[in-house]
């Protein structure tokens, strides 16, 4: 592979053994890799980097998982890496809130590092085939503007900071605006086969995703009973 085309993983990890093992499966499995110690060490390492995945433990010493992530998701040119959680907080409400704060898939420890790395090239290359597959920029006159390149939404040239689990949301209801989605569908086109995101995961998306549009927010329809789907007209 070319050294160019090699993608760059970030883990953030205060136990040296687990960013080791990490480290050495991801470049064995053809990816650069950078080690971070701490929250302190990523953020300084993102003023400089944008990498193409990170892999992030919850347990920090100096700032909690849940908050660096809700950091990444809401700043605009962060909010595009996904990002795989990886801990030993294995609650089903830990799984549930992780993914609520936009990452893009949950492992608990202990893992086996295949699976982690077969998750981690699931995820790359979901996020690839979303870029492959939008237009560059979608409009509905003045009221909504979505550049999928640039990461951007503007309601009414205004621009709204969206988590990675809504953009992704609004991107897959745009791919056939009046098409009806189902909750089971939108789990789907989000995370795959994780299993442990209930339906009404989907509502609170929804639900904070039409808060942010504001104006806007008329042009996605509940149709009870089916799912959501995002109409042309107001």
């Amino acid at each position: 592979m070319n050294e160019r085309n090699r993608k760059l993983v970030v883990i953030v990890d205060d136990e040296p053994d687990i960013l080791d093992l990490v480290s050495i499966n991801l470049q064995k499995s053809g990816y650069h890799s950078e080690k971070c110690e701490d929250a302190e060490s990523l953020l300084k390492l993102l003023e400089t980097r944008h990498p193409d995945l990170i892999i992030l433990d919850l347990m920090l010493p100096d700032m909690d998982g849940f908050e660096i992530c809700k950091y990444l998701k809401n700043h605009a040119e962060l909010a595009e890496i996904p990002v795989i959680m990886l801990t030993a907080r294995g609650e089903e409400t830990d799984r549930i809130l992780g993914l609520e704060f936009g990452a893009d898939d949950y492992v608990v420890k202990p893992f086996s590092p295949r699976e982690l790395m077969a998750r981690v090239k699931a995820v790359l290359r979901r996020h690839r085939k979303t870029a492959d597959t939008e237009k560059d920029v979608l409009s509905f006159g003045n009221l909504l503007r979505i550049n999928f390149q640039k990461y951007e939404v503007l309601v009414e040239n205004n621009k709204i900071e969206l988590t990675s689990t809504e953009f992704r949301i609004l991107q897959l209801l745009t791919r056939k605006p009046g098409w009806v989605y189902s909750r089971n569908q939108i789990l789907d086109f989000l995370w795959g086969n994780e299993k442990i995101v209930l339906d009404r995961t989907v509502d609170v998306h929804m639900r904070n995703l039409r808060e942010k549009l504001g104006n806007a927010a008329g042009l996605i329809k509940n149709v009870r009973g089916v799912g959501y789907k995002l109409d042309g007209k107001k």
